[in-house]
C-alpha cells in the first residue's frame, strides 16, 4: 500500500491513462483505472474517485455535437440506466470487498476476450435490446465503473452513421456517470476526505489525456488500440481474480 503522495501520484498517471484512451476511443477509461486502482484501495474509494474524472471527460468529449444523438435510442436506454444504476449501488454497499474484487475481475477479463477475439459484424439487433443494454450499463457503471461496454456493444449493431454513435454512445455515458456520481454522493462516498485530495491530482492528469489524445487520434489504429487494452485488461483481471480467490 502506497502512502499518500505515492497514491496521489498513482491516481495522476491511471487518470492520465484512462483519459488518454477515452479521447482515442470515446470510452472504455474506467476499465484500465479502477481494476489496477483496486490493488491498492478499495474499490468504492477507487470508483468515487474515478467518476468525478469520468463525468469532467465525459462533458468535456460528449457535449460536442448532441445534436447528431439519436433521440429515440436514449429514451429507450436512459430510464433503464437509471433503474440498473439503483441495482448496482444496493449490490455494491452490500458486497463484501473480496466478492466485488471478484465480479470487477470477471468482468474485465470476460470485456478483454470479448475485445481482442470479435470480428466486424454487420447484424442490426432490434430495439428491445436497448433496455437490456441500459439496464446492464447502469449496473457496471455503478459497480466497475464502466457503462460504456453495454452501450457500445448495443449501439455497434444498429442502423447508424458513425456521427450518430458517437453522439448517442457519449450522451447515454454522460448520462450513465452523472448517475453514478449522484449514487456516490448521497451514499456519502464523494464526500470523503480522500476522495476530495485524490481529485486534485486526477483531474488536471485527465485534462491532459484527453488534450494529447485529440492529437493522436489520427496516428494510433483504432484496432491496435483495442487489442493492446484488451491484452492489459487481461493481465489486471487475472490478477484481481488471482487476489480475490487467494
Amino acid at each position: 500500500m502506497p502512502d499518500e503522495i505515492g497514491l496521489l501520484l498513482l491516481f495522476a498517471g491511471l487518470a492520465f491513462l484512462g483519459s488518454l484512451i477515452y479521447g482515442i476511443t470515446g470510452f472504455g477509461a474506467a476499465l484500465v483505472t479502477i481494476p489496477i486502482a483496486t490493488h491498492f484501495v478499495p474499490l468504492p474509494l477507487a470508483l468515487a474517485v474515478f467518476a468525478l474524472m469520468d463525468m469532467a471527460n465525459s462533458l468535456r468529449i460528449g457535449l460536442q455535437h448532441p445534436a447528431d444523438a439519436v433521440r429515440g435510442e436514449l429514451m429507450r436506454m436512459v430510464p433503464l440506466v437509471l433503474l440498473g444504476t439503483i441495482a448496482g449501488v444496493t449490490v455494491l454497499v452490500n458486497l463484501p470487498r473480496e466478492g466485488t474484487m471478484l465480479a470487477l475481475g470477471v468482468f474485465v477479463v470476460l470485456y478483454a476476450a470479448y475485445s481482442l477475439l470479435r470480428k466486424p459484424d454487420s447484424r442490426v439487433v432490434g430495439t428491445a435490446w436497448a433496455y437490456v443494454a441500459g439496464f446492464v450499463g447502469g449496473i457496471t457503471s455503478t459497480l466497475f465503473g464502466a457503462g460504456g461496454p453495454p452501450y457500445a456493444i448495443y449501439l455497434s449493431h444498429r442502423p447508424l452513421a458513425k456521427e450518430q454513435f458517437r453522439a448517442t454512445l457519449t450522451l447515454t455515458t454522460v448520462f450513465s456517470i452523472g448517475m453514478r456520481v449522484l449514487a456516490f454522493a448521497l451514499t456519502g462516498l464523494l464526500l470523503r476526505r480522500e476522495v476530495l485530495l485524490a481529485a486534485v491530482a486526477v483531474l488536471p492528469a485527465a485534462f491532459v489525456g484527453v488534450s494529447l489524445a485529440s492529437r493522436l487520434f489520427r496516428i494510433i489504429s483504432h484496432d491496435l488500440l483495442r487489442r493492446l487494452v484488451g491484452l492489459l485488461l487481461l493481465a489486471t483481471g487475472g490478477s484481481l481474480i488471482f487476489r480475490a480467490l487467494g
